[in-house]
């Protein structure tokens, strides 16, 4: 376990989750807030809901979360997507939702909406996705979980895929959270320690269209939850550690019904070009910090330029061997960093692929009428 100064009585609290709820089911609101994390606070409900309709809108202190002005701080909570909770188990849920400003237009920090209006305008494509999440474990000092005090490891090269005392860290962690995840029904496909020691990699998918973003916001929101039960901290900075050591990603792999029919590669070679075109507006949507990672070494591509290739891991974007061979499947976008918005990538492959959508326009003058005049009335009282 991480060196922790948090204290976690688990044995004393597993008497009181086994306690009689009385009929009420816990709902667990998850949101993601101001500066790319997750957020959640827990609502009792009478009965057990049996679809996203049976869940309320809520509501919390979007001044407090880097998503709304002290004066005018109320952000709304609308359920978009439900899942078993695996850690109150029994009919408890976890409630991922989007965040809406009070005068009824989606919060600046809400990319799903958009991209979910992008994957329905594009639904007859058939956009598969599969998300591979690096991550780093800290512990509660910000110290690399398992590195030696005040000195490094020795060289990346038996740490990758390693097994063993001295070449794997937190595997306790890893575990818990693959467990997490399959109870939660993420579709999480795999895992595997990385190239640099206390990195790991999880992957979900294949998920089509908004559950593929939706999925990995819950899997990142357990690794967390799953984290501070072992008193480690887990960091999604694409460079956490300078040096010669390895950054961490959000590679994305992409396939549509016409890439993964006959002639395939044709459809694949395609997109590469309109890739190429908008390689820029991609790398502004590819997460922050990612010109730490992206140095043209340790198996990246340089950030100020497009390139693809068969089974090339330095390029931007990698065409696996087999679908060269086969002549259709899909293709593997490297560039995201591993702090990437899951949203924001694949709505931003769909949009250049497939081409975007005109502005969607909010009324929002009569709500903010509305605000105002409110507003004005309770000052006058005062």
């Amino acid at each position: 376990m991480a060196e922790s100064l948090t204290v976690s009585n688990t044995a004393n609290l597993l008497k009181y989750l086994e306690l009689d709820q009385r009929g009420s089911v816990l709902a667990e609101y998850i949101w993601i807030d101001g500066q790319n994390g997750v957020r959640s606070k827990t609502k009792t409900l009478t009965s057990a809901p049996s679809s996203i309709d049976d869940l309320p809108e809520w509501n919390f202190d979007g001044s407090s979360t880097g998503q709304a002005p002290g004066g005018n701080s109320d952000v709304y909570l609308r359920p978009v997507a439900m899942y078993p909770d695996p850690f109150r188990q029994r009919d408890n849920v976890l409630v991922l939702c989007e965040c809406w400003d009070s005068d009824g237009s989606p919060n600046k920090f809400n990319f799903r909406h958009e991209c979910n209006r992008l994957m329905e305008a594009h639904k007859e494509r058939q956009t598969w996705f599969g998300l591979e999440q690096e991550y780093t474990l800290f512990d509660s000092l910000d110290k690399v979980y398992g590195w030696p005090k005040g000195g490094f490891p020795g060289p990346q090269g038996p740490y990758y895929c390693g097994v063993g005392c001295g070449k794997v860290f937190c595997r306790d962690i890893v575990e818990a959270h693959y467990k997490a995840c399959l109870y939660a029904g993420i579709k999480i496909s795999g895992i595997n320690a990385e190239v640099m020691p206390a990195q790991w990699e999880f992957q979900v998918g294949p998920c089509e269209g908004i559950e593929m973003g939706d999925q990995l916001w819950l899997a990142r929101f357990l690794l967390h939850r799953v984290a501070e039960e072992f008193g480690a901290k887990i960091s999604f900075h694409p460079k956490p550690i300078p040096g010669d050591w390895n950054g961490a990603g959000l590679h994305t792999n992409v396939s549509s019904e016409e890439t993964r029919g006959p002639g395939g590669i044709k459809h694949i070679e395609a997109a590469m070009e309109k890739l190429e075109k908008r390689h820029r507006e991609h790398i502004e949507v590819y997460g922050s910090d990612n010109a730490l990672r992206m140095t043209g070494q340790h198996e990246t591509a340089a950030l100020d330029s497009f390139t693809y290739g068969v089974a090339n891991r330095g390029a931007s974007v990698r065409i696996p061997r087999s679908v060269a061979k086969e002549g259709r499947g899909y293709f593997e976008d490297r560039r995201p960093a591993s702090n990437a918005d899951p949203y924001q990538i694949t709505g931003i492959i769909v949009e250049t692929i497939y081409g975007g959508l005109e502005a969607e326009n909010f009324d929002t003058e009569k709500a903010n009428k509305e605000f105002d005049e409110a507003k004005k009335s309770i000052e006058k009282d005062v």
